[in-house]
């Protein structure tokens, strides 16, 4: 196997022989193996628009199955032969349709292949179909290539969350399809995938923006919100990931059960939405990140639902009260397919539950751009006076990985005169720190998931606005934290916007080669992190 997608890659370089996140070489190689018959459906799926030939179901597939792939999504190999196996189907359904209306069309041959009737054998078909199986490939066009894939695994994710909620455009199914068969071309040049790369982080910000219209239509705007991070007493279940309407069923199943519902990791700020927090028994939030989960779910007294990306490989001690559903899996987990979570009540009403209160302190939530923007003056006016001198959106993924400590130090040495703004997961390095106010405006705020990079976006737009100024002439600096493939996606939303002088950390993408740095370096001058002093000092002079 040979994978460098994420973040915490073996070495910094890819991992050879097992995935640090827990996947295996056969995973790897399936899921190699279906991003090639997605490469050859988008193809495919690519030639028929020119054609006036769409179909909806091949959309929302080559999403699905691309947000399948991301790190930390799908373990299970056995959920990947049907994913392959129903790509080719569509594939050549649709290859018909073109047939049917205009003749034959020369195609690549990743649009001609035919998987195994084996799981072994499409083992070793994806083998020959991974990140390093063309050696000749000039090697900048090789990690284009490969960061356009991964933007297009995150931009596939959005997408994907944002149909769930009714929130679709063919602006981005047609991209992805034409970005994905442009990796097919052996003639394609360094200027012409970078400029694919650019386009990426546009479509994403489209995805983003249904995202958020899904979200905020169906749940309200996010209000500031206080969470408690302890528990009550009584029976517990614990929902993790990103999908807002699992949680909401789950709420809804539960209801009158005598069952609390707690939220983890990106899952918290979910507490601001109105029509989440409406649910009595809708209590507080356990735990922090992703990869704490194996030592805190172990101590969970309930039923753990995992939805969307960042499942672990479960331990002993919770295995039989951890159930996946939608996208996520794991070999020997629970699955629960038709979104009827009775078996996690079932299991948290088994289970003992917590035996006391523990209220604990609490932590706030809400600020979305909604939010933030309601109190926009002040904000304004604290700027003007001096009172305000700099902001800094800190956020992103965090991970295990040594060096993510550097997050939380700065945070706690940036100057009580600024104010941080934060999203995603990476926030639980600092996310319960008493940072203070300034003037009634708290110097930390959560603007909520990394699926709501969107609202960060539109409040440095706004506040720009504002101002009169452009977005980089803002006192507003970002220090980011990547970790897998819709970090990759939001960073090129960035880049598409212009926005420079963005500090990314732990550790630089495996897949960026030296000449692709040296151009984010020199058009939007994009640099490594180095320690909180220096950076702290070189923003603030």
């Amino acid at each position: 196997m040979f994978c460098y997608q994420c973040e915490q890659t073996a070495g910094g370089t890819g991992c050879t022989r097992f995935g640090v996140c827990g996947k295996s070489p056969e995973v790897a190689a399936l899921q190699d193996l279906l991003v090639y018959a997605l490469k050859g459906l988008s193809a495919v799926a690519a030639e028929a628009r020119r054609h006036g030939i769409s179909d909806d179901e091949v959309d929302r597939f080559t999403c699905e199955a691309a947000f399948s792939t991301l790190t930390n999504v799908n373990f299970n190999p056995e959920r990947f032969t049907p994913l392959i196996n129903k790509a080719v189907e569509l594939r050549e359904t649709l290859k018909a349709k073109i047939e049917a209306k205009a003749g034959g069309v020369e195609l690549p041959e990743a649009a001609t292949f035919q998987p195994a009737e084996t799981m072994k054998e499409m083992i070793r078909q994806g083998a020959m179909h991974g990140l390093m199986s063309n050696p000749d490939i000039d090697p900048d066009v090789n990690g284009l290539q490969w960061l356009l894939v991964f933007g297009i695994k995150g931009v596939a994710a959005y997408a994907d969350h944002a149909a769930l909620l009714g929130q679709e455009d063919g602006i981005v199914y047609e991209f992805i399809h034409r970005a994905l068969a442009a990796t097919l071309d052996p003639e394609k040049t360094v200027p012409e995938m970078y400029d694919l790369v650019m386009e990426c982080g546009k479509i994403n910000l489209r995805a983003m923006e249904l995202l958020d219209a899904g979200n905020t239509g169906r749940y309200g705007h996010p209000v500031p919100t206080k969470v408690p991070l302890g528990h009550r007493k009584g029976k517990a279940i614990l929902v993790s990931g990103h999908d807002l309407i699992d949680l909401e069923k789950v709420l809804r199943q539960s209801e009158g059960k005598g069952v609390y519902v707690y939220t983890h990791g990106e899952m918290l700020p979910t507490h601001g939405y109105p029509g989440l927090k409406k649910y009595e028994h809708f209590h507080g939030h356990y735990g922090t990140a992703w990869q704490n989960q194996q030592r805190e779910f172990k101590e969970f007294p309930g039923a753990i639902l995992m939805t969307t990306n960042c499942i672990q490989k479960p331990v002993e001690s919770y295995e039989d009260n951890i159930f996946t559903t939608g996208l996520v899996g794991w070999p020997g987990v629970v699955h629960i397919e038709d979104k009827d979570f009775t078996p996690v009540v079932e299991k948290a009403l088994e289970m003992p539950g917590f035996m006391e209160d523990a209220p604990g302190k609490t932590v706030m939530v809400g600020f979305a751009r909604n939010a933030v923007m309601g109190v926009a003056e002040a904000v304004i006016d604290a700027v003007k006076d001096k009172k305000i001198r700099h902001f800094f959106l800190v956020g992103g993924c965090d991970g295990a990985k040594p060096g993510r400590s550097y997050y939380t130090e700065f945070v706690e040495k940036a100057p009580k005169d600024t104010v941080v703004l934060t999203l995603a997961c990476g926030k639980f390095r600092f996310f319960d720190k008493e940072l203070g106010d300034i003037g009634g405006i708290p110097r930390l705020l959560d603007v909520g998931q990394c699926n709501d990079a969107y609202s960060a976006v539109q409040i440095a737009v706004a506040l720009a606005d504002a101002f009169g100024v452009g977005v980089n002439d803002l006192p507003l600096s970002m220090v980011l934290s990547w970790y897998e493939q819709k970090a990759v996606a939001i960073l090129l939303t960035l880049l598409h916007l212009d926005i420079k002088d963005i500090r990314i950390g732990p550790s630089l993408p495996a897949f960026v080669t030296s000449n692709v740095l040296k151009v984010l370096v020199e058009n939007f001058g994009i640099k490594p992190i180095t320690t909180p002093d220096e950076d702290l000092k070189a923003i603030l002079g």
